[in-house]
């Protein structure tokens, strides 16, 4: 279309625009994806120890065992009831076998599965010296190697109970053994000795264990801290590099957005005013002068901004305040206040980071919703709790584990969002203290809480 006053065109708007939101979609999304796959990456409690390294030490433990019982018998001349040595150690083996049969390589191992496969092994191992000498056995202290695999990879309950069991079995073999094999004859130590190997075997499996774990609980703690700082400073550098992208569409959009207005501005002088289509021009106008105030204030830096004329209001005035903007005609939107908040209403600060955050939350709950959106405050003398519930299909069970990534949609399949919504909401309110909760009950519910104290003083994002 090309208006009659001038020779100024407006062909080239939407092309622009189209080129501009598909370079915001795909610029940062590599961003994205390194950071879901640091995410997959992070420390994790449980799973910590793949099944195919304990089956390599379980295999190398078969062997040595192996090994020593031919080595002793045949070598140095020692009887041992070589049948059954074999057949303890045969059992080790089969359960081996068994697992590399059932369990793929890369698996890893949670507690319990753990616990059981070490336990196992405990068990094995003190049968293995209940036939050949008990504690009198010098390789009795092999006896304490499970439980220090345990201390290192398993928790500490876990831990608690392999050391209980070693401890155990070490003291049922001072007292229920076969006798040590001698030549000439059979070997007797004096019980006082085995009391004192007893004793030294018991304090070294509870000691030995509690160093480990703890030492291995504070590196496994500075993982996790590592981690949670790397997935935190890639979330950053996510919500930096979408507000570069932002002020520079603030800036591009500038020009067909004003071309627009123009065009606006020519359809309103031209056409009647009782023309069927003047109410639709009228709001083209509106529209892109709302557009023009929203580009503008994005663009528009912290410094630039002035005081906002009430930087505190009432809890409720504040939540209306963010959906102000977003009323529907087919939506009814209703704010009420949980019977069970206690004392006087608090009164909050006015940002703009919870501004924009519930206001886009609000908006995406008002688009979602068939006839209701509710807003449901909470506060007690610690916290300050607000609900965002729409009656719609609510949130895919599909995406609710990975909700509020960027460029993920979380409410639709047909391809027009990009997920950037709750991501920048949720963002936005984490800088300001709060913890977002998202679900579902007959319907999407978002629940944002904060400690009371945030809010009622202005702490800002560095207090929290």
């Amino acid at each position: 279309m090309q208006l009659r006053g001038g020779n100024r065109t407006t062909k080239g708007c939407k092309p622009r625009c189209d080129l501009l939101l598909r370079r915001m979609a795909s610029e940062p999304e590599s961003l994205a994806q390194r950071a879901g796959r640091m995410s997959q990456q992070g420390v994790v409690r449980a799973g910590r120890l793949r099944l195919r390294t304990l089956i390599m030490i379980r295999w190398v433990a078969a062997a040595g065992q192996t090994i020593t019982v031919l080595a002793v018998h045949f070598g140095l001349g020692y009887p041992l009831p070589l049948p059954v040595c074999l057949a303890v150690i045969a059992t080790l083996v089969l359960s081996n076998l068994i697992l590399t049969q059932r369990g793929p390589g890369r698996a890893r191992l949670d507690d319990r599965a753990g616990v059981v496969l070490l336990g196992f092994d405990v068990l094995q191992l003190a049968a293995l010296l209940y036939v050949t000498g008990g504690l009198q056995n010098p390789f009795s202290i092999l006896i304490i190697a499970p439980v220090m695999v345990s201390a290192t990879i398993l928790s500490r309950n876990s831990t608690i109970a392999l050391t209980g069991l070693a401890v155990i079995s070490i003291s049922l073999l001072a007292f229920f053994r076969t006798p040590l094999p001698w030549s000439p004859g059979a070997l007797e130590l004096p019980l006082v000795y085995i009391l004192g190997i007893w004793t030294a075997l018991a304090v070294a499996s509870v000691f030995i264990s509690t160093y480990v774990w703890s030492v291995s609980e504070e590196a496994r703690r500075m993982s996790e801290a590592l981690a949670a700082t790397h997935t935190s400073l890639l979330r950053q550098q996510r919500l930096s590099a979408l507000g570069g992208l932002v002020a520079a569409a603030a800036h591009e959009l500038g020009s067909p957005l004003a071309t627009i207005a123009v065009v606006a501005k020519e359809l309103s002088r031209e056409v009647p005013r009782n023309s069927p289509i003047a109410e639709d021009v009228d709001l083209l106008l509106s529209q892109s002068e709302r557009c023009r105030e929203i580009l503008a204030g994005l663009a528009r830096t912290p410094e630039q901004s002035g005081p906002e004329p009430f930087d505190r209001l009432p809890l409720r005035q504040l939540l209306e305040t963010a959906a102000e903007d977003y009323q529907s005609d087919g939506i009814a939107m209703t704010f009420h206040i949980d019977p069970a908040a206690d004392g006087d209403e608090p009164i909050v600060v006015r940002s703009p980071e919870i501004l924009g955050g519930l206001g886009t939350l609000i908006q995406n709950a008002v688009q979602f919703a068939r006839r209701e959106v509710t807003v449901i405050s909470y506060w007690d003398v610690d916290t300050i709790r607000v609900t965002v519930h729409d009656d719609g299909p609510g949130f895919p069970a599909s995406v609710l584990s990975v909700i509020g990534e960027p460029f993920i949609s979380s409410r639709s399949d047909d391809g027009e969002h990009m997920g950037l919504g709750i991501f920048i909401a949720q963002t936005l309110l984490e800088r300001v203290g709060a913890l977002l909760t998202f679900g579902n009950r007959g319907g999407a519910e978002v629940v944002i809480r904060w400690p009371r104290f945030i809010l009622d003083q202005g702490t800002d994002a560095d207090g929290a």
